[in-house]
């Protein structure tokens, strides 16, 4: 019966790898230019709990998820307006936008990647970290989180 629990437990939480924050952040650097672009816009507008997901080895629709919250439906749209508007001055427009009205959660589709972004209690009922729980975190450093992506990447 202890081992039932166990699996049900694991499968719950999302995986966390014990990745040092050097790793961390040579996966940042890693991304795409216009995933920075957007990590960084999302931030610019307050987005809380900011998760990349890698989806390369399990799904064939996108590479990455980028999934965060906003605490009202104003700073949702909010948030979704300064992703747009960023990737759109660097060449990149949304293939896709849908939920912008209700702005429970708002789902801009750039194909190799895609940005959910929910109000609170939508994110915790659609709980998408779990559902991909089988894709691999890009973990964004701790030290970092509250200056900006931008400080990350330094250009040489």
């Amino acid at each position: 019966m202890k081992h039932n629990s166990t699996i049900k437990e694991q499968s719950l939480k999302p995986q966390l790898s014990g990745r040092s924050q050097t790793q961390a952040v040579q996966d940042i650097e890693n991304l795409d230019d216009r995933i920075l672009v957007a990590l960084h816009a999302a931030e610019e507008k307050k987005a809380v709990d900011i998760v990349v997901l890698d989806l390369r080895e399990i799904a064939s629709f996108t590479d990455y998820f980028i999934v965060t919250s906003g605490a009202n439906e104003r700073q949702v749209q909010a948030i979704s307006d300064g992703v747009s508007e960023n990737l759109k001055k660097s060449g990149s427009a949304a293939a896709r936008i849908e939920g912008y009205k209700t702005a429970e959660w708002v789902l801009l589709d750039y194909g190799d990647f895609i940005v959910h972004i929910f109000e609170q209690k939508a994110r915790g009922f659609y709980d998408l970290e779990r559902l991909w729980r089988e894709s691999k975190r890009v973990e964004l450093p701790q030290a970092h989180r509250s200056e900006g992506v931008s400080s990350l990447r330094r250009e040489s």
